[in-house]
């Protein structure tokens, strides 16, 4: 038979400036990449220009800095835009960083119309596990749908959203989970493009067809190929069902995929590699259910940002698997099978209750709350399985002897650190364009953006107009705010405990903790009192949730407010509870900036006294520089003994309180 093309190949990838990630991007397109993935930083992520004050530390660290459109050429320089397939991670500032895109297309002489690519644009799996969140729901979901009318009718080959499940998973969700939640918000995406009015039904069908997905994939790969089969076909019986979509092709499930970061280990991070390439085996394997396009991690991101090398060889992984091997030259493999079809109507059926479930809520906005404490019980329980060693992590709670590793030594050199001096460049680059541009188009092209933003008008010509006068992503982002206002998402540690069903070691020392911190609430005259903070802007709030939870169970009172503090918030909040302990959780790589801002910060309000832990994805070196600062402990990806973490943390309370 006819051997199949293979998937577009992507790396997830940019940091530091346009220029290096312009770079970057060339470098791996001549290794064969086939088409690119843009990682941009979380103040561009989230609507802030680099010299915002809470853009400290986070300029450049886990993507690429794009404040206005000459930042957009400067990414995209000798890269022609007709003959590239682009996927941009963007949600809530995606109708801004697609307008940047076209703009810069049309400024390349690129008929928008040929252009190809996807626009991440789920807004709702930010409030629910990544946090690039700015606006409400509703007029988010109008964002959404904006983007989604304008492209079907400006740029017919781009897929205007991908529902991402990708992320719900690494926040904890079940196979039955991810593609629950992932449904009911196509529905809520679609419902709202329905409503606008704006297609008519022939129009809407085709914007049903430029509907894709991006899905994880976890290492039990039997269970990843009947998840995919099961979304396939839920995803053919809704729009079916619910839209009337009568063509087969435009009800065809379309999705690419990242496979599985929350596996990948710190400890003897070698075994990554197996890993990797068994998650990618459940998105190939099935031909009916293939992904369209996949990026894979590199074996050190558990450790930090990957360097061109590393990416290079997930890259390989990839031409290996399509090329070197015959996955591509057979039909579905497992048609027929009966355990693959039983596993696949479990997962459909349990998936469908869940749809059901939420519909009763009204929808996946109204069930927000009740979705946030779902995946945060399921991580809880992922936790404590991997706690008890029911859940077996190779190289972190079984089989840990290892000789030394050549790959990795502990320290920073095998991972790409950004150069500090990259932020303070990149603003330098803001104000020299804010200098240089027209005003006069600036303040019309803004006053064009409110307009169309109060009255309902599509806002994507305006934000294209925007683009071309010279505004910046701060600016679009603000005035949006004015219009829409901003939103905080449930941090859903609520209702969720350890589990109720936790027996054997861990239950008994979590029990002797439990004695040890009404030892030390009795010293103090008052209940343990920790304080989980996130400061800057990331938003992966999994491990904070996470200790948040276990803390709570081990007798401590907890203060949680969510994700995207700045450094000001977190002292006040500190003195205004009288916390005892202060912890940290920091994913980004801003932990060198923004830990010592709170630490200075807390000596200047007179708590210098309360001791301060971090947690994070943080070399040893950068760990020690954190201890040489006045941090009492630093906790990273190899520290998952839940009660070995609150113990410590107990240890250096009790100390303060022995001496208070």
């Amino acid at each position: 038979m006819k051997k199949d093309a293979p998937w577009v190949m992507r790396t997830y990838s940019g940091h530091s400036t346009a220029r290096a990630s312009n770079e970057l991007y060339r470098l791996n397109l001549s290794k064969g990449q086939t088409g690119l993935s843009v990682a941009f930083d979380l103040p561009t992520q989230t609507g802030y220009d680099s010299d915002h004050p809470i853009a400290r530390g986070e300029v450049g660290k886990v993507g690429v800095p794009v404040c206005h459109i000459g930042d957009m050429e400067m990414l995209f320089a000798g890269i022609p835009l007709g003959q590239m397939n682009t996927s941009m991670t963007i949600n809530a500032t995606a109708a801004w960083l697609l307008a940047l895109y076209i703009a810069t297309a049309e400024r390349q002489g690129v008929d928008p119309k040929g252009l190809q690519g996807t626009t991440q644009n789920d807004i709702i799996k930010e409030y629910l596990s990544r946090g690039t969140y700015i606006f409400p729901p509703e007029p988010s979901l109008r964002l959404i749908s904006d983007t989604i009318t304008y492209t079907v009718a400006h740029i017919p080959k781009w897929n205007p959203v991908n529902v991402c499940s990708y992320h719900l998973q690494e926040a904890g969700a079940t196979p039955v989970q991810e593609v629950a939640y992932a449904l009911c918000s196509a529905i809520a995406i679609l419902d709202t493009v329905r409503a606008s009015g704006q297609l008519g039904e022939a129009e809407f069908a085709e914007a049903v067809g430029r509907i894709s997905f991006f899905v994880n994939s976890g290492i039990r790969f039997i269970e990843e190929v009947c998840k995919l089969r099961a979304f396939s076909q839920l995803w053919d019986e809704l729009t079916r069902d619910r839209y009337g979509v009568t063509d087969p092709k435009l009800r065809r499930f379309r999705y690419g995929v990242q496979v599985n970061s929350l596996n990948l280990t710190e400890a003897q991070p070698e075994n990554n590699i197996p890993r990797i390439v068994l998650e990618a085996l459940g998105v190939t394997l099935s031909k009916n259910v293939r992904c369209r396009a996949m990026q894979l991690p590199a074996w050190n991101e558990a450790l930090g940002l990957p360097r061109p090398w590393d990416q290079q060889w997930s890259l390989r992984i990839q031409q290996i698997l399509a090329y070197e091997t015959d996955i591509l030259e057979y039909e579905d493999i497992f048609d027929g099978s009966r355990v693959i079809e039983a596993k696949t109507d479990e997962i459909k059926r349990a998936a469908w209750a869940e749809v059901e479930r939420v519909m009763e809520f009204g929808g996946v906005i109204a069930a927000l709350d009740y979705i946030k404490e779902q995946l945060v019980a399921s991580h809880t329980e992922r936790v404590r399985r991997i706690n008890t060693g029911e859940q077996i992590i190779v190289g972190v709670n079984k089989f840990t002897e290892t000789a030394p590793s050549p790959l990795y030594t502990g320290d920073s050199s095998a991972i790409l650190k950004v150069d500090e001096a990259a932020e303070r460049e990149q603003i330098a680059r803001l104000r020299a364009f804010r200098a240089q541009r027209n005003q006069a188009e600036v303040t019309a092209a803004l006053a064009a953006l409110r307009e169309a933003a109060v009255s309902g008008a599509n806002i994507m010509p305006a934000s294209i107009r925007c683009a071309h006068a010279g505004v910046t992503t701060g600016e679009w982002g603000q005035t949006l705010r004015e219009v829409f206002g901003e939103f905080r998402a449930p941090t859903g540690i609520r209702g969720v405990t350890v589990a109720s069903r936790n027996e054997g070691p861990v239950a008994t020392q979590l029990e002797a903790l439990r004695a040890r911190v009404r030892r030390v609430a009795d010293t103090l005259g008052r209940p343990l009192k920790v304080l989980i903070g996130k400061p800057g802007l990331d938003g992966h709030s999994n491990g904070a949730e996470q200790i948040a939870v276990w803390c709570r169970d081990a007798g401590m009172e907890v203060v949680y407010e969510g994700i995207r503090l700045t450094p000001e918030q977190i002292i006040n909040s500190a003195r205004d509870e009288g916390v005892h302990l202060v912890g940290l959780s920091i994913l980004s790589g801003s932990h060198l900036r923004l830990v010592p801002e709170i630490l200075a910060g807390l000596r200047d309000e007179g708590l210098g006294h309360i001791p301060v832990v971090v947690g994070g994805i943080i070399p040893e070196d950068d760990a020690e520089q954190l201890r040489r600062a006045g941090v009492a402990r630093v906790y990273t990806p190899k520290d998952f003994e839940m009660v070995r973490i609150l113990s410590d943390m107990v240890d250096v309370a009790e100390t303060v309180a022995e001496h208070a």
